[in-house]
């Protein structure tokens, strides 16, 4: 699209300018944040809000919340009125990213400086499991190295992290949940956005950022193969906006899904790495998404490339038939996911970007009604916990 493409050329410029001297000398990739100091923990007694108002779509299951923004992970009561949903946090390790919850309750969750376990139910950390790759200095920020997206396997007994590797390609470490130990690392792409899992644990695929990629990894034999997904091809290479972040697996089929910028939906076939292209109708950069037990997908918009031309942050509800509505967003968001009857998607207010937000926007998905709640420090992932025996 004529529209799409000069816009990417014009990211491109503005993004070299912004470059230093040593980083185009080093392939051009993109400056990593300075390490900082720790920012302050959110206080584990919250407090409630004089205006608070009513959640949508209560009773509601708990939430846990990765606070990209400070070291915690948040639990959150989503049928509590504002600050009330807040129901304290636990250190985890710097920046924490991605996050997984295993049957047993215990919540998988990869940080800058390894993956986390923590037992939700007595809310405390019992294990952090060091990154076996070389990252470099731990910081914060959106470049910062360490893990990024994580899945577990069916069974529970692996958890997959992709790690990013500022400046190179990034790994597949995997984390035996038993032992607690790294026994495989494999390598893929350039900061590795998100993990997906086959319902049959039989691959796992890598969502590439950087590199305009997805990797599938046979669980078996360790083996990768590398699919290109750029719908709008790899001009300008490390700084186009136009690039692959999230993925969810189609339950009817096994496809494996990635929005663009509200235009074009990628869909890819596991089995032989071919790539088709569907329309969509939202035209807002796209992050985050899920797939409901129905195949119906659920798709954060963060927010226009060029305000100029570009529709504002917005949750795509796109139907298996591929029929489109929009719900409108006060603002960026990042990440989506849903409660167990599909009834409720909870939006994280957190952002890889500036703009982010402390707190979740919680989505009737029959009516489109959506309420604010003010939760944890940038929250970036969401997971619903199991409810309790």
């Amino acid at each position: 699209m004529t529209t799409r493409a000069a816009l990417a050329r014009t990211a491109v410029l503005t993004a070299l300018i912004a470059l230093t001297a040593t980083l185009l000398a080093a392939c051009g990739s993109p400056a990593p944040a300075p390490t900082s100091a720790p920012v302050p923990t959110p206080t584990a007694t919250p407090t409630p809000s004089a205006t608070a108002t009513a959640t949508a779509g209560a009773p509601s299951p708990a939430l846990l919340v990765t606070d990209f923004g400070a070291d915690t992970v948040t639990f959150v009561d989503p049928a509590r009125p504002g600050r009330a949903a807040d129901l304290g946090s636990v250190r985890v390790g710097t920046a924490p990213y991605g996050l997984a919850v295993a049957p047993d309750g215990t919540a998988w969750v990869a940080t800058a400086e390894g993956v986390a376990a923590v037992d939700t139910r007595t809310r405390t950390r019992v294990a952090l499991v060091p990154h076996t790759t070389r990252t470099g200095p731990v910081t914060t920020g959106e470049y910062r190295g360490g893990g990024m997206g994580i899945a577990l396997s069916p069974d529970g007994a692996r958890a997959y992290v992709g790690v990013n590797v500022p400046g190179g390609n990034g790994t597949l470490e995997v984390v035996d949940t038993a032992s607690r130990t790294v026994v495989q690392v494999v390598p893929v792409g350039r900061r590795p956005f998100d993990v997906d899992v086959s319902a049959d644990g039989r691959q796992v695929y890598v969502t590439d950022h950087d590199s305009f990629d997805v990797t599938t990894v046979d669980t078996a034999t360790w083996a990768t193969r590398r699919t290109e997904v750029a719908p709008y091809g790899t001009e300008g290479g490390l700084g186009s906006w136009l690039k692959p972040h999230y993925a969810a697996v189609r339950p009817s089929d096994g496809a494996l899904l990635l929005p663009f910028e509200g235009e074009r939906l990628a869909v890819v076939d596991p089995s032989t790495g071919r790539v088709t292209v569907e329309p969509m109708t939202a035209n807002t950069h796209q992050h985050g998404v899920t797939a409901a037990p129905d195949g119906t997908l659920y798709i954060v918009g963060t927010g226009p490339i060029d305000p100029a031309a570009d529709a504002g942050p917005s949750l795509t509800v796109r139907a298996p038939d591929g029929s489109e509505r929009l719900v409108p967003l006060d603002g960026p968001h990042e990440t989506v996911t849903l409660s167990p009857d599909a009834r409720t998607a909870y939006v994280s207010g957190g952002f890889t970007r500036e703009g982010g937000w402390d707190g979740l926007t919680v989505v009737d998905t029959a009516t489109g009604r959506t309420t604010r709640l003010p939760v944890g420090h940038l929250p970036l992932a969401v997971a619903v916990l199991p409810d309790r025996p």
